[in-house]
């Protein structure tokens, strides 16, 4: 099979990674791809956001299937699109990933399907918003509505820095705002939860816990995460089995009511307190970076799991796992999530170890003159697996300080919360 994943970033690295294995792949491409993925598959320059371009693209090359990674794309329906033109395509389609796409659009389908979340308000002006606000318990969160890579989201701990949030999302920040939504803060352990659809069945895809903020001790501005770890320390039977019926099953039953059916990666993003989960928010692709720390623990075939889903045959499909730990650290260029310097070469790469037990995905790299540069905020991920947690971050801040790449920083204490307690 010829197959395409659409993006550059960790996340289609390790995609790539673990489709390149599968022995039915006879050539992989990679849209755009990065310096990682230009070592497995071929990439090609291509703006995956011109559907048409796209569309020929794939007949020309005779490609068999699209694998969507980012989820802008996905937001903007180019499964739809694709899937109208004959393409097989894996992926939620346009409504589906509205649960993304809008918070909006989740918040209400909370409401209506009683999936438990934090209380909140929706506001269509800074007047509405802010007259709220006046009476509101602190800390409160502010969200803007639409994508926002992942930093739309303030948790504010006055009323002035929540009013100047909402300024900031009327005035256009994170795109053209209709809308803003008020949260409750909710208190507990954050844990990211996955699961992957047929549109008929869906399996558990292991848990995760991702370190969005930039600074130690999940101190600083949001990002879109510095390291994750697999498997969350959180999880319990019981735990789990509330999950899935309070929060997994009552929104696929929502998109089904709709008339549609969600074919894909559904990544919860969920806030743990007392054992009982409440929904922060959905992702409608596999995370970034806990991809990276959750595919090196699959067993089974990634791309048997994808071709199932495709055929509405996940039911008969195995998911298997390690029975190990991974923990994935990101190295960022100096200045994200602010200002940062590009096109910065990057060497001994070479010196690091790349194997089953030790990986390397790149996120914002290109090849520029035949030397692997930075072209983005977050740069490299590197990845241990182990019995321990411990031993896994030790081994990944060894691979990192070999490295010695002077233009990069990164966390040291990415699993701090369940290693260093």
């Amino acid at each position: 099979m010829k197959i395409a994943i659409l993006g550059n970033g960790g996340r289609e690295h390790a995609l790539a990674d673990h489709i390149s294995k599968s022995s039915r792949v006879k050539k992989l491409y990679c849209l755009p791809g990065n310096a990682g993925t230009n070592l497995i598959a071929e990439n090609v320059n291509l703006d995956i956001y011109d559907f048409e371009k796209l569309e020929k693209f794939v007949k020309e090359n005779d490609i068999s299937l699209v694998i969507v990674g980012p989820e802008k794309p996905l937001v903007e329906g180019i499964v739809d699109f694709l899937a109208n033109k004959g393409i097989k395509v894996f992926g939620p389609n346009k409504v589906s990933a509205q649960l993304e796409g809008s918070k909006i659009f989740t918040k209400k389908i909370c409401e209506k399907y009683e999936i438990p979340t934090a209380q909140f308000g929706v506001f269509g002006s800074i007047e509405d918003a802010n007259e709220y606000l006046e009476k509101a318990n602190k800390p409160i969160v502010i969200k803007a509505d639409g994508l926002a890579a992942g930093k739309g989201v303030y948790i504010c701990e006055n009323t002035e820095s929540a009013k100047n949030a909402v300024a900031e999302i009327f005035n256009g920040k994170f795109g053209k705002a209709d809308q803003v939504l008020v949260e409750e803060f909710l208190q507990g352990e954050e844990m990211s939860y996955f699961v992957i659809s047929d549109g008929k069945t869906f399996k558990k895809f292991n848990t995760a816990q991702d370190h969005k903020r930039v600074g130690e001790g999940d101190n600083g501005k949001n990002t879109g995460g510095m390291g994750a770890y697999c498997p969350s320390g959180l999880i319990n039977e019981e735990l789990d089995t509330k999950i899935i019926e309070k929060i997994i099953k009552p929104t696929f039953k929502a998109i089904n009511d709709m008339g549609e059916i969600y074919k894909g990666f559904l990544y919860v993003g969920l806030m743990i307190k007392n054992n009982n989960p409440y929904l922060v928010e959905f992702n409608v692709r596999m995370g970034d970076p806990e991809c990276q720390t959750i595919l090196p623990l699959l067993k089974s075939d990634l791309l048997e799991i994808i071709l199932s889903c495709c055929e509405e045959n996940l039911e008969n499909s195995i998911v298997e796992w390690k029975n190990k730990k991974s923990i994935c650290v990101v190295l960022c260029a100096k200045g994200y999530p602010d200002n940062y310097k590009e096109n910065i070469e990057i060497s001994n790469l070479d010196k690091i170890k790349n194997d089953k037990n030790s990986l390397v995905y790149h996120a914002g790299t290109q090849l520029i003159n035949n030397k692997v540069c930075s072209t983005g905020g977050r740069v490299l991920n590197f990845v241990s697996i182990s019995d321990d947690l411990k031993v896994s971050r030790e081994n990944v801040i060894k691979d990192i300080e070999n490295l010695n790449w002077k233009n990069g920083f990164y966390r040291k204490d990415i699993g701090f919360r369940i290693i260093d307690k």
